[in-house]
């Protein structure tokens, strides 16, 4: 009986790498992309929205073939790897007549969702080279809003699944590991938060964020076909104070260590992050699984 195996923080037993030989055994003209979408079918290996996790498969399948467990069908196309290849944003022009006033002078505001749409390149842009961050393209589950007054854009969030391990937001929800595991897809993270530098209007961005959560609450159960129940941040504690968050009644729940998720010196080695969260609910514990409050 083969040994099992620890993959993505899943137990793969000696019985799933003997059916995966099985099937390759069984299906000798293949490519890799047919057998993990096979095995994702098998193995019922599918995300909330009903699509195949077939990356994760596929990472699976060479970890499995690396090791000796298996061996994969010689590739039969060249693959890209998009972080590698993928080209940053180029500039979009767009009128940059500075905007004075109150919010009063600028609503109705316009709420547009643009990931995968015809105005996801603008979002883009204006994340590349107005945020002092740049452009980063996420992974994982993600939306991208564009907000615009009177059809010029003003400002742009970016909302993208939660990081794995963050050790105050964890002792907050009081969840245990096996319920953070399980139940981390139920948080998202603010990744980018741009107001363009020719807008000056004070208030502006804590009416922003107090208008976003109940429309990401929605849009996020409509892409990924699952609730939300917490929103968290992270605030450069050596650029930004973290004041908008403040007024728009999120909470500060500490900080980070400032070590990364890949540390192995157990030094900081970034700066130091102020973390803020948001419960969508007065139950959000609960829902989490974490330990009432």
């Amino acid at each position: 009986m083969e040994p099992s195996i620890r993959y993505r923080n899943s137990v793969v037993t000696g019985e799933d790498i003997a059916f995966v030989r099985e099937l390759i055994a069984a299906h000798p003209e293949d490519s890799r992309w047919a057998l993990s979408r096979k095995l994702c079918q098998h193995w019922n290996w599918v995300q909330p929205n009903g699509a195949l996790r077939d990356m994760v498969c596929r990472g699976l399948l060479l970890e499995l073939d690396r090791g000796g467990y298996i061996q994969l069908p010689a590739s039969k196309r060249k693959t890209n790897n998009p972080f590698l290849t993928r080209k940053k944003p180029s500039l979009i022009l767009i009128d940059q007549t500075p905007i004075h006033g109150t919010v009063s002078n600028l609503v109705p505001l316009d709420f547009r969702q643009v990931r995968r749409t015809p105005a996801e390149p603008l979002f883009n842009s204006l994340i590349e080279h107005y945020h002092y961050l740049g452009y980063c393209h996420p992974v994982g589950e993600q939306l991208k809003y564009i907000i615009f007054s009177k059809d010029r854009p003003i400002a742009c969030l970016a909302w993208s699944s939660a990081p794995r391990h963050i050790g105050c937001r964890d002792r907050f929800i009081g969840w245990p590991k096996e319920m953070r595991e399980k139940n981390l897809s139920l948080i998202a993270c603010n990744t980018r938060f741009l107001l363009l530098p020719w807008v000056r209007i004070p208030h502006l961005a804590s009416h922003i964020l107090g208008r976003m959560a109940r429309m990401l609450l929605r849009d996020w159960e409509r892409a990924y076909n699952h609730p939300l129940h917490y929103l968290e941040t992270f605030v450069d504690t050596e650029l930004f104070t973290g004041t908008c968050y403040r007024a728009a009644n999120w909470i500060h729940i500490g900080q980070t260590t400032g070590r990364g998720k890949h540390d192995k010196t157990h030094k900081p080695t970034r700066s130091i992050k102020a973390v803020w969260g948001y419960p969508l609910s007065k139950d959000f514990r609960r829902h989490l699984g974490g330990t009432p409050g």
